[in-house]
């Protein structure tokens, strides 16, 4: 699908390039060295680099063109492109240079679209279905086209061959526009074994051959199509990483898409093209209830320094038994300070217990009790696994400022949890990451506002 009019950045030569190169006309006189010698400045093209095209491609997309500025970019490692979790939790679009090159501007941005949309939809982190390390081979495949066929339904210039309800193909008497999980409960059941069957003739020009008839062998398709099942970009390593790593993304991810809306929201181009039903899907998921627990997991996750070195004994997920796995070791100093002031009932306090138990299953804390002050005597480490009763060791007043300089004057430590019913001046600043955790009826009604330090509310059981 080359757009004769978009320049080519790719590496091959064109006959563009050899015409418009001087005394072409004599071309037919010269040695093999003059014609190497002509041709040598298209050889040394560079190959295509997304990063490049990004903005020109997004310029009329301001949200996706906000969510794209918070995405890493890196080229290799896939086929034609795809997302994913990396072992930081950050997000991550992989592309192929030599996929991307001939393509024409508008299915460069689609398939930008398309990429970006599986994040916004939660389909990287799996958040919107059961762990896909649970599913079987076939289970994973119906997902992929589900989520593939809510994404393309609206998107209008993707590769041939992609899937797409209502279009010539396997999913022509689907409707549009409808959602990943009514396209599952849908979709055909799969062949047994999960290899697909061929129907029509022809080979599949993707990862493997076709057959005309009866069940096609390793990941091409029998009806002619370049990408398998019609889905074109890689879903693979989606859900692979582990549960806290995966929380952390999911956290990212509605942090990236509420400024990618601001942004747009703000903009005098509006949303570009995101239609009126995925724009209320995009701001459902960031103006609903916020999960406190995924919230504080977040917290912990992001407070993790992570120390990794190479090992043969694990194999790399991405390149097997091409180069060593990472084995990481994750450690983190956590501060949790826990309000004793008179204020807070023992109601409170065994919410704040109750949720640091579940919290210990994640990391080991220090727990720092205070009122108007900080009695080193009474700091105590919360061992990883451990469970602990309510207590209350102290009934004064309440100051910010003992728990917050305590963490700075002793170092060390990567993060502040603030266990508080909120009645008390806003603290002096704090060295490192502070977060604020109460009540969900305080949570509407705090002293100060602790923007832009995130305030959590929790149940009251």
């Amino acid at each position: 699908m080359t757009d004769n009019k978009t320049p080519n950045t790719g590496t091959e030569m064109t006959d563009e390039t050899i015409m418009s190169a001087p005394n072409v006309s004599d071309i037919t006189d010269m040695t093999d060295d003059e014609i190497d010698a002509l041709l040598e400045p298209a050889r040394e093209v560079k190959p295509f680099d997304l990063r490049l095209h990004v903005h020109r491609l997004l310029i009329d997309e301001p949200f996706f063109a906000a969510l794209s500025r918070r995405i890493d970019k890196r080229a290799g490692g896939v086929p034609t492109a795809g997302v994913r979790v990396t072992e930081e939790g950050k997000l991550e679009m992989r592309y192929n240079p030599d996929f991307f090159a001939p393509l024409s501007d508008e299915t460069r941005k689609d398939i930008l679209k398309h990429e970006f949309y599986h994040i916004v939809l939660q389909h990287v982190t799996g958040g919107r279905f059961r762990s896909f390390r649970d599913m079987t081979p076939a289970e994973c495949r119906q997902h992929n086209i589900a989520m593939d066929l809510a994404i393309n339904s609206h998107l209008d210039n993707l590769p041939e061959g992609c899937c797409k309800p209502g279009y010539e193909g396997p999913f022509k008497a689907l409707p549009s526009h409808k959602s990943a999980e009514w396209y599952l409960k849908n979709l055909p059941e799969p062949p047994e074994g999960g290899e697909g069957e061929g129907e029509g003739e022809g080979e599949g020009e993707g990862q493997g051959q076709g057959q005309g008839q009866g069940q096609g062998e390793g990941q091409g398709q029998g009806n002619g199509q370049p990408f398998e099942d019609g889905v074109f970009d890689d879903h693979s390593g989606w859900d692979e990483v582990d549960d806290a790593t995966k929380q952390l993304a999911e956290e990212r991810i509605k942090d990236f898409v509420r400024e990618a809306v601001n942004e747009a929201q703000s903009s005098s181009r509006g949303w570009g093209t995101v239609p009126a039903n995925m724009r209320k899907d995009i701001l459902d998921s960031i103006t609903s209830k916020l999960d406190w627990k995924k919230v504080l997991r977040y917290f912990v996750k992001q407070s993790q320094k992570a120390n990794k070195r190479s090992t043969v004994r694990k194999i790399n997920r991405r390149y097997p038994y091409q180069h060593p796995g990472k084995k990481a070791t994750r450690t983190a100093k956590v501060a949790i300070a826990i309000d004793q002031s008179g204020s807070v009932s023992d109601a409170m306090l065994e919410a704040f217990f109750g949720e640091l138990n579940g919290l210990s299953k994640l990391a080991e804390f220090t727990v720092i009790p205070f009122d108007t002050r900080v009695d080193d005597s009474k700091v105590h480490v919360w061992k990883k696994g451990q469970s602990r009763k309510r207590e209350r060791v102290m009934c004064g007043g309440t100051c910010f400022d003992a728990p917050t300089k305590w963490v700075n004057e002793k170092g060390g430590f990567d993060g502040l949890i603030i266990l508080t019913d909120m009645e008390a001046p806003k603290p002096v600043a704090c060295r490192v990451q502070r977060m604020w955790m109460t009540t969900e009826h305080y949570v509407n009604r705090p002293y100060f506002d602790p923007k832009p330090e995130r305030l959590v509310g929790i149940p009251l059981e």
